[in-house]
């Protein structure tokens, strides 16, 4: 009797790996206007305009200037207004870790500075913002537009 020998089976191939079929990713969140300007002074502009201050006006100064990057400019309809404007902004610059290098205002000057290093905020009454038009002696700054901090 002759035994016969069956073949035994091939052996498999190891299957190819499989290529993993997900969702298609939603795209990224377009980064935050703000996000490309200094959080202090997204957080400054925000309070000017919840506290009401007229006229906003950033420029970028950091390429003319060796004193500050960035120049905010506002108005205050008057005297207390000013001083309103002035204790938020101490308020916001505390709150955000950062030290104030120096405030200068006289009772009854309607005109309030305050440095805050990178950013130096200067708030006049309408009368005094007239005046001294300081926006006009940084007309080769780049204009900042406010939607891109609010």
């Amino acid at each position: 009797m002759t035994t016969r020998k069956t073949k035994k089976p091939a052996a498999r191939k190891p299957a190819a790996p499989r290529k993993k079929t997900t969702a298609p990713r939603a795209p990224k969140p377009a980064a935050s206007k703000a996000a490309a300007y200094p959080r202090l002074l997204t957080q400054i502009v925000r309070a000017l305009d919840a506290k009401k201050a007229e006229n906003v006006q950033v420029l970028h100064v950091g390429e003319l200037s060796s004193i500050t990057d960035f120049l905010v400019v506002g108005t205050a309809t008057s005297d207390p207004h000013l001083r309103a404007l002035r204790v938020e902004l101490e308020k916001v610059i505390d709150a955000e870790g950062a030290k104030i290098l120096g405030i200068d205002t006289s009772k009854g000057s309607g005109w309030t500075v305050v440095d805050a290093f990178d950013v130096m905020v200067h708030l006049f009454t309408p009368e005094n913002r007239e005046k001294y038009r300081l926006e006009l002696l940084w007309r080769d700054a780049q204009v900042v537009p406010l939607p891109a901090l609010l």
